[in-house]
C-alpha cells in the first residue's frame, strides 16, 4: 500500500502563500517625488536662479536595497522645458546598449513656432560592438591603451546594407509625396561626432538640445555625441521613382584607425500612389547616397554651428547680456 507522506492541499497553499509574503517582504517599494524647479542659491557671495530638484543642490539621493522596485514621480515646474531629449545608463559602457528617446511635447493648444509637421519619427543613432562592451572596457583597462572600436554605427538599432550580413536589418523610413516630416535626431553613439544626411533632401533644422533655434536648411547636418536635433524633412511633391540613403558617418580630427572611420545608411522611400499604407520595400528602384563631407572637414563643422541662433522670439525669448561682462576681481574675498 502506497503511503503519502504529502501535506493536505489546504496546508500546500498555506506554505505557498507563506514563502511568497517572505520573498515579498524582502523587497520594498520605494516612492519618491522629484518636482523639478527653479530655487536661488548663493555661492562665492553671489546668488543666483538655478534649476533645481526639490530646491535642493545637489538633489536629493535615492536609496533603495538591491531587488526593491523604485517609483520616481517628477514634477516639471520649469519653463519651455519642453523638446526632444534621451535618456540611458550611467553605468560602464552599458550606454552602448542601453538609451533611448524622450519626447516631451508641448501643452495642449500651444503650437509648435513652424508649420505642423505630417508625422514625427524619432532617429536614434548608436554604436554595434560583435563584442561585449564590458570585455572591451576590461581589456583596455588592463592594457592601458584606448578600447577597440565599434563596428558598426547603427540607426535605431539597425545597421543597415552597408554592413556585411546587415542588409535586413536596415531603418526605413516611409514618407508620402509632399508631406513634411520632423525627425527627432538623438546621437546614442558614445564618443563620435556624426555627419548626417539625406540624399537629394534638405533639412531645416528647427531645435537643438530642447531649445528652439532660427530655422536654417542645410544638406548635411552635424550632431555631436548626446546631442539632439530636430529637423523638418518636406518629401518631394511627386514619386521620384527612387529610394534615398538617410546616411551618418563620423566626423574627427584625428587619424584613422582611431576611430569607427564607416558608414550608416537607413533608406528614405516614397509610398506608391493608389498602393496600400505599407507596401513592400522596391528594391529594384534607384538607390541615391549623399555626399557627406571627408572625415576631418573642420570647415564644414566650423560653417554649421555658425549658423545655429536662437529663435528670440515674445515666446520663446533668448536671455542675452545687453552689456558688456563684469570684470571679475582677482583678489578673493
Amino acid at each position: 500500500m502506497a503511503i503519502s507522506y504529502g501535506l493536505p492541499a489546504p496546508c500546500s497553499l498555506l506554505m505557498a502563500t507563506l514563502l511568497l509574503l517572505i520573498v515579498q517582504a524582502q523587497s520594498v517599494t520605494r516612492h519618491y517625488n522629484f518636482n523639478v524647479q527653479m530655487a536661488n542659491v548663493t555661492r562665492l557671495c553671489g546668488t543666483k536662479s538655478i534649476v533645481t530638484v526639490n530646491g535642493e543642490y545637489p538633489g536629493p539621493a535615492l536609496l533603495a536595497r538591491e531587488g526593491d522596485r523604485v517609483v520616481v514621480r517628477v514634477t516639471n515646474r520649469v519653463a519651455h522645458n519642453r523638446g526632444t531629449l534621451w535618456w540611458h545608463a550611467h553605468i560602464s559602457w552599458l550606454r552602448a546598449t542601453v538609451y533611448g528617446a524622450i519626447i516631451i511635447l508641448p501643452k495642449h493648444g500651444v503650437p509648435y513656432p513652424f508649420a505642423a509637421p505630417h508625422k514625427e519619427v524619432p532617429v536614434v543613432f548608436g554604436e554595434w560592438w560583435k563584442a561585449d562592451t564590458e570585455a572591451v572596457v576590461r581589456q583596455a583597462l588592463r592594457t592601458g591603451g584606448a578600447p577597440n572600436i565599434s563596428d558598426a554605427f547603427t540607426i535605431n538599432g539597425l545597421p543597415g546594407p552597408l554592413y556585411n550580413c546587415s542588409a535586413k536589418d536596415t531603418f526605413k523610413l516611409k514618407v508620402e509625396p509632399g508631406k513634411t516630416y520632423m525627425l527627432r535626431l538623438v546621437n546614442a553613439a558614445l564618443n563620435d561626432e556624426l555627419f548626417f544626411s539625406v540624399a537629394n533632401h534638405t533639412l531645416t533644422v528647427v531645435e537643438v538640445d530642447a531649445v528652439y533655434v532660427k530655422p536654417f536648411t542645410v544638406k548635411t547636418l552635424i550632431i555631436s555625441p548626446g546631442q539632439t536635433t530636430n529637423v523638418l524633412l518636406t518629401a518631394k511633391p511627386f514619386h521620384p521613382k527612387a529610394n534615398f540613403y538617410m546616411s551618418a558617418a563620423p566626423y574627427s580630427t584625428i587619424r584613422p584607425g582611431t576611430f569607427d572611420n564607416t558608414t550608416v545608411a537607413g533608406i528614405l522611400e516614397y509610398q506608391k500612389p493608389g498602393s496600400p499604407s505599407v507596401p513592400s520595400f522596391d528594391k529594384d528602384l534607384p538607390l541615391s547616397k549623399p555626399a557627406l563631407p571627408r572625415f576631418n572637414d573642420t570647415g564644414f563643422v566650423t560653417n554649421f554651428t555658425s549658423k545655429l541662433r536662437s529663435l528670440a522670439t515674445p515666446q520663446y525669448p533668448a536671455a542675452v547680456p545687453r552689456g558688456p561682462p563684469t570684470k571679475r576681481s582677482s583678489q578673493r574675498p
